[in-house]
């Protein structure tokens, strides 16, 4: 028997996104064996409504990669949207052999889906793969990462070059790879996952709102003892910030940094945590004193380090008081994933 691929689209409030999405998805799908499915993550709109038209409208609920659209019923965020469309598995609740999620604003090439199906039927020690993502004007983006760590993050805010030579492999984001190879983490935008691997160490971690909850996952892959490699025959054009708006931030939303604390805590234990906060800080810092004598791009979204600071001493604050140190921030939409 074929194994199986269940692709999850999200969607929230991109709704003619979302279907072109889904339309390159069929295209990628030709000659596999599975079925689409798009989430509608309590949008608020008539995206639901409109995408079930259009499914319908277009016969693709009746293909032989069959779509389905469903609500879940709740804007959880990214992590909880993904699940949702896990948790139903094929249509008649078969249970796929691979789970491949996609954003709604990123377009797989005609083999892209297919690469990471090879490569995980060919590499059983592999567990999740992605793509290389390239931008519309043929840019590529950095997807691939090593995890976070205290040297990461002062070396990421302090941003000066003799710092970032002496912490080099750590620095998370790596130069973009020219051929297949394994690396800690990807970003959720185009990645194929088995699913009896899913079943063992379980889905994304719903208590991330938006951002972290794809690295946090990895790392539970990691932990199992199974690869995590980027497959660069498999091409995703992707826009991104589309569902967030991130590019028009004026501030860092608190559900970042809510899910930056939590990935900490979870990983590392509350004194590491507390360690990569004040790494993080300092860097910051450090760089704010260069920028009171030199010209530059501050880079960082307004306030950051106000925000962070403040964010750091109310987490602490909750965390005497017996409660959750990093409560989910549900004020934002979706997610584009990378």
């Amino acid at each position: 028997m074929a194994r199986s691929i269940l692709t999850v689209i999200l969607n929230w409030r991109t709704a003619p996104m979302t279907l072109r999405a889904a339309e390159a998805a069929l295209r990628a799908m030709e000659g596999l064996t599975g079925a689409i499915t798009i989430v509608d993550n309590d949008s608020g709109d008539d995206s639901f409504e409109a995408l079930t038209e259009a499914v319908a409208l277009r016969g693709w609920d009746k293909g032989a990669v069959p779509v389905r659209v469903l609500q879940s019923g709740r804007n959880g965020g990214f992590g909880a949207g993904n699940n949702f469309g896990i948790r139903a598995g094929l249509p008649g609740g078969a249970r796929p052999d691979y789970i491949y999620i996609l954003n709604s604003d990123a377009f797989p090439e005609p083999d892209a889906i297919r690469a990471l199906f090879d490569r995980l039927e060919t590499h059983p020690g592999t567990g999740f793969a992605g793509s290389f993502i390239k931008g519309e004007d043929g840019v590529s983006h950095r997807t691939a990462f090593r995890f976070p760590s205290v040297a990461s993050e002062f070396e990421g805010a302090v941003r000066f070059g003799p710092v970032s030579r002496l912490l080099r492999r750590r620095i998370v984001a790596f130069p973009i790879p020219e051929a297949t190879q394994a690396v800690d983490w990807l970003a959720g935008a185009s990645m194929m996952m088995r699913q009896d691997l899913l079943d063992r160490i379980g889905l994304f971690d719903e208590r991330f709102f938006l951002y972290f909850e794809e690295t946090e996952l990895c790392h539970r892959v990691a932990d199992a003892g199974m690869a995590i490699d980027y497959v660069r025959t498999s091409e995703v054009v992707h826009i991104g910030s589309v569902s967030t708006g991130m590019k028009g931030w004026r501030r860092m939303p608190g559900y970042w940094f809510d899910s930056r604390l939590h990935y900490f805590t979870k990983v590392h234990g509350r004194a590491y945590a507390a360690l990569a906060t004040l790494a993080l800080i300092a860097g910051a810092a450090l760089w704010r004193a260069r920028l009171l004598v030199q010209r530059k791009d501050r880079q960082d979204p307004p306030m950051f380090l106000r925000d962070l600071i403040a964010h750091s001493l109310r987490a602490a604050l909750l965390r005497g008081k017996g409660r959750p140190a990093a409560p989910p921030s549900h004020t934002a939409p979706g997610r584009e994933g990378a």
